[in-house]
């Protein structure tokens, strides 16, 4: 996928060549084949061949499997909840102070939201 993020329209050719043959032309035709099926890329035909293109940016992707993981931790123990919040506190405090502030507006808004669901 970063290869077809950074060409933005690739056909099977010019990953295999990207790949220096490292990977059989079958296996990339077939990956880039599933990858339209899951809509990750689109697909049209260029002459003889399928050229194809991203549908979705990586921050998006990254957003979606964040969002999946985060919902599958709580669906297994909705006890967990704190466990993941704190852990993703702690992270963010390590990582980046500066967005803890950004966190905070996130909830307040996200209270907010949720006293007006329950009041309409």
């Amino acid at each position: 996928m970063e290869f077809v993020w950074q060409a933005g329209e690739v056909s099977v050719r010019d990953v295999h060549i990207h790949f220096k043959s490292a990977i059989a032309y079958t296996t990339l035709m077939t990956t880039l084949d599933r990858l339209a099926k899951k809509d990750l890329l689109s697909r049209r035909k260029a002459g003889r061949a399928f050229a194809y293109a991203p549908t979705t940016t990586s921050r998006e992707i990254a957003s979606t499997i964040a969002s999946e993981l985060v919902v599958s931790f709580l669906d297994d123990d909705p006890g967990d909840g704190l466990m993941l919040l704190s852990t993703l506190v702690d992270a963010i405090g390590e990582k980046d102070r500066s967005l803890l502030p950004s966190l905070e507006r996130l909830i307040r808004r996200k209270r907010r939201e949720a006293s007006r669901r329950r009041t309409s």
